[in-house]
Formats: structure tokens, C-alpha cells, sequence
């Protein structure tokens, strides 16, 4: 499973990292976002890429995990 780590990053760059991960790798993903705002444009963006998305709250901010 690739892991991207957006923690830290405002909008839109979780987005464009997750796009990127998506097209360069047919893995599942492990996305890290450290706020809300971000976990809500990361699912949104993930689910209509044709993929699905799992949430769930870590210590500092979010889990996404990406299926394809």
C-alpha cells in the first residue's frame, strides 16, 4: 500500500498529492491529512475518481484509506 502524507498542507495540495498517487500507482492508498477541510476534499475527490474511500480519526487528523 503507497502512503501519501498531506498532513500539514492547506488546500488544494492533499487534492493534487492524492491525484498524483492515483495515477502513479495501481496500489491502494494511505492518505494522512491533519484537518477536516482536507479529509472532506480528499474523499469527495477520491469518490468520484471511481474509487472508495474508509475514514477514520488518528491522533493528529485523518486516515484515508483509498480502494480501487
Amino acid at each position: 500500500m503507497k502512503k501519501v502524507d498531506a498532513r500539514g498542507r492547506s488546500c488544494p495540495e492533499p487534492v493534487v498529492m492524492t491525484k498524483e498517487a492515483l495515477e502513479n500507482s495501481q496500489e491502494d492508498l494511505e492518505i494522512l491529512v491533519g484537518e477536516e477541510v482536507a479529509k472532506e476534499n480528499v474523499s469527495r475527490f477520491v469518490r468520484k475518481s471511481g474509487a472508495e474511500v474508509e475514514e477514520s480519526e488518528i491522533e493528529d487528523g485523518y486516515k484515508l484509506i483509498v480502494t480501487r
